[in-house]
């Protein structure tokens, strides 16, 4: 389903530069809080995506700037050329690509197998990739612009249980490093955001707010929305959510034996988490 823009006045923001955002998994979770975030800058003209059309209604209906929307499974063969079509349709020009639907499904390799890494992939990487290539050249088209992808600390570090998911956040953070060498000449600026733990729909992280000593290393949307805006319109790189979680992307690498060996110690079960998905059994649209 499409929608005709919802006209309301945009409040000010620090960017002067014509901002047209699309972003992925805006329903609910760093989605929603992106499109709040992004929808307080001046002039802004958003693009929201996700599957729940009802969510995306509700949420377009209360920015203070002009928003459609797209209720779209992005795993969907024609996903990519019905999204271009709409910004097509709405705008004409893209600025800014907020790539951030995904999904977990937790489980060991022995009892998930490749099925369980093939449907993580297609969501949270694949649909990135196909997506990002149909609207590339409206993107070279309109730069200076910029990609945002939205993988996660997962993708530095993996653990067990979350094999896929750290498979599907690893390859995009790869993909990402390669896009932004070779778009930057193009005037399309591709960055990365990593988060933590983030309380979300998708990700609820019920295990460690619920407990004393691992409820601090939890954040918030609000957070991950405010990181995206650094990398999106303020040309940063890379972002990690909370900021200290780049610890643990530097120790992997000057330290890897030890991190293994922590990761594969009794202790690391604490930060196995239930997601969305597998609290529901069935599909949850946004990354986070």
């Amino acid at each position: 389903m499409t929608s005709e823009p919802s006209q309301s006045e945009p409040s000010a923001g620090a960017d002067s530069m014509p901002l047209v955002a699309l972003i992925t998994g805006a329903s609910s979770g760093i989605g929603e809080a992106t499109a709040r975030r992004l929808a307080r800058e001046r002039g802004a003209r958003l693009v929201l995506v996700a599957r729940r059309e009802d969510r995306l209604r509700a949420l377009a209906e209360t920015l203070p700037a002009q928003t459609s929307f797209l209720a779209v499974d992005l795993t969907a063969d024609d996903a990519p050329l019905r999204v271009l079509e709409h910004v097509r349709a709405h705008h004409n020009e893209l600025t800014l690509l907020v790539n951030n639907a995904g999904a977990s499904w937790r489980a060991t390799f022995a009892d998930g197998g490749h099925a369980n890494v093939r449907r993580t992939m297609d969501i949270n990487f694949d649909a990135t990739v196909r997506l990002t290539e149909a609207l590339l050249p409206m993107l070279r088209a309109s730069a200076p612009s910029a990609i945002v992808n939205v993988s996660s600390t997962a993708g530095r570090i993996a653990r067990p249980g979350a094999g896929a998911y750290s498979a599907s956040k690893f390859a995009l953070a790869g993909w990402s490093d390669a896009l932004l060498a070779e778009e930057r000449p193009h005037g399309v600026h591709v960055g990365l955001v990593l988060p933590g733990f983030i309380v979300t729909e998708g990700f609820p992280a019920a295990e460690l707010t619920a407990r004393h000593l691992t409820r601090w290393i939890v954040s918030t949307p609000e957070r991950a929305a405010e990181a995206i805006v650094d990398v999106g319109l303020r040309g940063k790189a890379e972002r990690y959510v909370p900021r200290p979680y780049a610890l643990a992307g530097i120790a992997r690498v000057l330290a890897p034996g030890l991190v293994r060996k922590a990761l594969a110690g009794r202790g690391a079960s604490v930060f196995v988490t239930k997601t969305g998905a597998d609290t529901a059994r069935s599909d949850i649209d946004d990354q986070r």
